[in-house]
């Protein structure tokens, strides 16, 4: 059975205007069956329920229906409430559309290299972790936890830039993993790497202000420096990584993956991480350290990060969750220099990017108790075994030039012979990979090829993987 409509949407009778009410609802009702409004079929409230929402008498929404029937508006049967009849008096105009269109800002949030790379996910999907390896029976304790919890001003709007807990937390686990001396009060809670690189760019810089980044590098640097008017200056790399010659004098900003460059894999030799921190002295730039995925390295001996070295808060530290854990937790957090914490602070409560309560809290939890450092134990080991597995199977495929894997979540797969990637990229996406196309991670550069992610590669994916693409010319 249709419910009867809402009469006080449709009616707004006055006593202060010079006609009878009942006049007044007639003329509302009629107005919307004419415009369309109340079509054909559509019911009416009783008389009853009409005066009790409209707040008039009984008799008053009579007459008004009686007016509407006197019209072949409507039909009134004994015991059942009045119902529309017929089409509406006059066709009802179609709306003209109102042409709008989004700001210069809006244009260049809107225009993403990302959809020219690969699609949003899929099976071995570059910076993805797997999954099936996520802790969801820890995390959903430690959630119900921190849900259970009274967290008194927290709760509320106190500490937009984090969880007391989670930022002490932090700051330890920085100090013995990353080298970084950071205190509680320098670190950020967000709600990843992205909102940290907008937040960065709104703050420290002004449209037409240069910004250098990898190339190839990370298309999320590139979105967010875009859409904050930016002007990107790309940065070659080679297999020491950035080249520090290359960086231009006039950068406010240089985006790096020192550990584990995006998505080459090269590692920033020491030389030129000394030679990067000494640009930005010189010149008063700010560097932003992606420290993505630091806690995948199996070359060597475990290095520091970048900001370990700075001096005089040349560095931004950037870290995530998302790849211990799950991307979708939304949980990243930022070391800025101890003069910009005020203005950091101030601007993420502004822009509202502040992470969830209780994610923060159970991700706090998971640290202090030593299971967030078990789970990276864990599937570390996976990760590993699988990367070399990957780089192994393809090296046997011609064309290809593979690099076994450093660290990370992913490699990268350069073609040589003139392999097409919209072909290659197509015959993958139809057995469900969604690996990611080289070039568009570059500005300049001139690579082709595949970026692979390998923290769901099982070895029967990996199989099928490598024979459609020795498959595609």
């Amino acid at each position: 059975m249709t419910r009867p409509l809402s009469l006080p949407l449709l009616c707004r009778p006055a006593r202060d205007r010079r006609e009878p009410l009942a006049v007044q609802v007639y003329r509302d009702l009629l107005a919307a069956v004419r415009d369309g409004r109340l079509a054909d079929g559509a019911t009416l409230p009783s008389s009853r329920a009409a005066a009790d929402e409209l707040g008039l008498s009984r008799s008053t929404i009579n007459t008004a229906y009686d007016l509407l029937r006197a019209e072949g508006v409507i039909a009134i049967r004994r015991g059942a409430v009045p119902r529309v009849v017929g089409p509406a008096l006059v066709p009802r105009k179609p709306a003209v559309p109102v042409p709008r269109a989004v700001s210069n800002r809006g244009e260049r949030l809107s225009r993403t290299p990302r959809a020219t790379a690969t699609p949003e996910t899929g099976i071995m999907a570059p910076g993805e972790p797997d999954e099936a390896l996520f802790p969801a029976d820890e995390w959903a304790r430690a959630l119900r936890r921190a849900a259970r919890r009274s967290h008194g001003a927290v709760a509320s709007y106190a500490d937009p830039w984090g969880v007391p807990a989670l930022r002490r937390i932090l700051a330890h686990r920085l100090q013995v993993d990353r080298g970084i001396a950071a205190t509680p009060d320098r670190i950020l809670i967000t709600t990843g790497t992205q909102s940290s690189l907008a937040l960065a760019a709104q703050v420290l810089t002004d449209t037409g202000d240069v910004a250098a980044l990898e190339d190839p590098g990370y298309l999320g640097a590139r979105v967010a420096f875009q859409g904050a008017g930016l002007t990107p200056a790309p940065i070659p790399v080679d297999a020491e990584g950035a080249i520090p010659d290359a960086v231009p004098r006039d950068a406010r900003l240089i985006y790096l993956t020192p550990s584990n460059q995006y998505p080459t894999g090269a590692r920033l030799s020491h030389a030129r991480r000394a030679a990067l921190l000494q640009h930005a002295r010189d010149t008063g730039a700010l560097i932003l350290e992606d420290d993505y995925d630091s806690e995948f390295l199996w070359r060597g001996r475990e290095i520091a990060a970048l900001s370990a070295s700075a001096q005089g808060g040349e560095t931004i530290y950037l870290g995530t969750a998302a790849k211990v854990l799950m991307p979708a937790l939304r949980i990243g957090w930022m070391v800025v220099p101890p003069d910009l914490v005020a203005p950091f602070r101030v601007a993420q409560r502004n822009l509202g990017l502040m992470a969830n309560l209780h994610a923060q809290i159970a991700l706090a939890e998971m640290m202090e108790t030593g299971r967030y450092r078990a789970q990276l134990k864990r599937i570390a080991r996976t990760y590993e075994a699988r990367g070399h597995a990957l780089a192994e199977a393809l090296s046997s495929v011609k064309g290809l030039s593979v690099r076994p894997p450093d660290g990370g979540v992913q490699l990268t797969a350069r073609f040589g012979n003139g392999r097409s990637e919209a072909s290659t990229l197509a015959a993958l996406a139809a057995q469900g990979f969604r690996p990611a196309r080289l070039s568009a991670y570059c500005l300049n550069a001139d690579r082709t090829g595949l970026v692979i992610g390998f923290a769901d590669a099982t070895p029967k994916r990996i199989e099928t993987f490598v024979r459609v693409l020795s498959a595609v010319q």
